[in-house]
């Protein structure tokens, strides 16, 4: 964990949306373009009973959004992806609705969504997504905030004992965890190659 602390201690870098974000209106983009990303993510269902929360894409959209975008930017594009499911079915299993976001088995995950966001977008603005080592900590450390929340929700949810949340609600998810997060942390250095090749 040392590098990641490496990485917290280190002052504020750009992010990759740093350099198309010269106005407010492709600010605005970049966050609805972060937003519908999440939506494409949360497409990604794959039921895995008997636990009442899908396996989805979402962390891995997680990670990505907040990496590119960084704190702020990534916190408004999953605060309004969050908000786009109160009224549209862009939550997993193509579900909508304040009930979804509040009493049921996805509702903490969603919360969680939001915080790791947040922070993986400011371990980028340390420089936390340029190196595959540090990338992969900082990937890991944000889904270990979405299942926290995502826990927790779970528990006040079903009211099943903690036992089988854990399992239902973490282990069973675990390598598909990490698999996204190594995922994440070969894009975005792989991105940041790109974009030095091609200033």
């Amino acid at each position: 964990m040392s590098t990641l602390s490496n990485t917290v201690a280190a002052p504020r870098v750009p992010v990759l949306a740093d350099s198309f974000a010269t106005s407010w209106i492709k600010n605005a983009v970049l966050v609805l373009g972060g937003a519908l990303f999440m939506v494409l993510c949360q497409k990604i269902s794959i039921a895995v009973p008997p636990s009442p929360v899908p396996i989805t894409g979402g962390t891995l959209g997680v990670v990505l959004i907040g990496a590119s975008l960084g704190s702020k930017r990534g916190l408004a594009a999953m605060s309004l992806y969050v908000l786009m499911g109160l009224f549209l079915p862009v939550y997993s299993e193509n579900r909508e609705g304040l009930d979804v976001l509040i009493n049921s088995a996805s509702s903490g995950y969603i919360f969680g969504f939001v915080a790791a966001t947040y922070v993986v977008g400011w371990l980028a603005e340390r420089g936390g997504d340029r190196r595959f080592l540090t990338a992969f900590a900082s990937f890991v450390f944000a889904q270990l905030i979405v299942f926290g929340f995502g826990l927790v929700g779970l528990k006040l949810v079903t009211g099943e004992n903690w036992s089988w949340v854990i399992h239902n609600g973490f282990v069973i998810f675990i390598i598909g965890g990490l698999v996204k997060a190594a995922i994440g942390a070969i894009a975005m250095p792989a991105a940041w190659r790109f974009r030095a090749k091609t200033r």
